[in-house]
């Protein structure tokens, strides 16, 4: 796995230190080194999705069968009655994928006062079984030039350590697909009440940009929280990438972060298809760590997933990318404790 190049860098505020997994220059945050009962918890996994992957007429089929089971507009103007109210309705960037009001991320200081908005803003939280075990989500569309700074109040409130960007700003057709809410690399940008500084800035050899952010409001005492932003430029919209080097780098470099600390979020242009499969592959991997094998029923997964944001993983391209993605990393563990057993040797 290539540790990347450096393109810019400059030291974190020594009041207020980055965390460790915030050194982009060390090989450890790329290295996952797993126990003996991982080593075969892996290798079972391994040996039982290379048996489905030889029977992609079934992986398709279960595709089938998440795509039969997709939610009905008149289903979602029930549960979804915040963000299509009208007061919000101009926060969408897209009026299909709006999120439930059971799990919506709801802003306790919000710029919008009107009673009717509510606190809204087009994210939802994705829970998972084992909370203290295993990373939780918020996965949310590509921010608007007008939600910008309702995004990182939300960032701020629930305490999240990881942005995970999984888009371009603008794709190969010209079309916006997420606004420039995070390039802060000539100084300190402010979004009303709050500011963005970009501490470093580093672009890996597999096309990831790594930024560390610190974040704050204006007017305040407290310390600065750290932001560990990751854009993914090459993963098309619908589409997957040519390999799945960067996705599992992204992997590798968060498995170090603390799950306890707060949600990552996740968002491409929408924040269902490529935001659902990163969060289906990353989920996939720990609960396989844990030895947790029901974590090998993808459409049980990917349902648990559709039930708090509607859409997740949308394209049967991106649902087999997640079965590769899933393998390629467990061959990578596999392989990395074998060549640490052989070196004790």
């Amino acid at each position: 796995m290539a540790t990347g190049k450096s393109v810019l860098t400059s030291s974190s505020s020594k009041s207020n230190p980055a965390p460790p997994w915030f050194d982009f220059s060390s090989v450890s945050t790329l290295r996952i080194s797993i126990t003996a009962d991982q080593y075969q918890y892996c290798s079972e996994a391994l040996r039982l999705l290379n048996e489905k992957l030889q029977m992609p007429h079934e992986i398709t089929k279960e595709f089938t069968k998440l795509q039969a089971n997709r939610i009905r507009p008149s289903e979602m103007a029930r549960s979804c009655t915040v963000a299509l109210n009208s007061s919000n309705i101009s926060k969408n960037r897209y009026t299909d994928v709006v999120p439930f009001d059971k799990n919506r991320v709801v802003l306790n200081s919000c710029k919008d006062y009107r009673p009717s908005a509510k606190g809204y803003i087009n994210a939802s939280f994705i829970t998972t079984p084992s909370p203290e075990k295993v990373s939780q989500f918020i996965a949310t569309q590509g921010p608007l030039p007008h939600t910008f700074e309702d995004f990182w109040e939300m960032v701020i409130q629930c305490h999240c350590p990881v942005i995970v960007m999984l888009t371009r700003l603008v794709d190969n057709f010209k079309t916006v697909k997420c606004g420039d809410y995070f390039q802060a690399e000539n100084g300190p940008r402010e979004f009303g009440n709050i500011s963005v500084v970009t501490k470093q800035l580093q672009t890996t050899e597999t096309s990831l940009v790594l930024r560390s952010l610190e974040v704050n409001h204006k007017e305040t005492d407290k310390p600065p929280l750290s932001v560990l932003h990751f854009q993914y430029p090459e993963w098309p919209d619908h589409g997957v990438p040519a390999d799945t080097f960067a996705v599992r780098e992204i992997f590798k470099r968060l498995y170090h972060v603390p799950v306890n600390i707060g949600p990552i979020v996740v968002h491409c242009s929408a924040g269902i298809g490529r935001t659902g499969a990163y969060c289906t592959i990353h989920n996939t991997i720990q609960r396989i760590l844990m030895g947790d094998m029901s974590a090998l029923d993808l459409v049980s997964t990917i349902s648990m997933f559709r039930s708090q944001r509607i859409g997740m993983v949308q394209t049967v391209g991106q649902y087999f990318f997640c079965y590769k993605a899933i393998v390629d990393e467990l061959n990578d563990l596999i392989s990395e404790f074998k060549g640490r057993s052989n070196s004790k040797c």
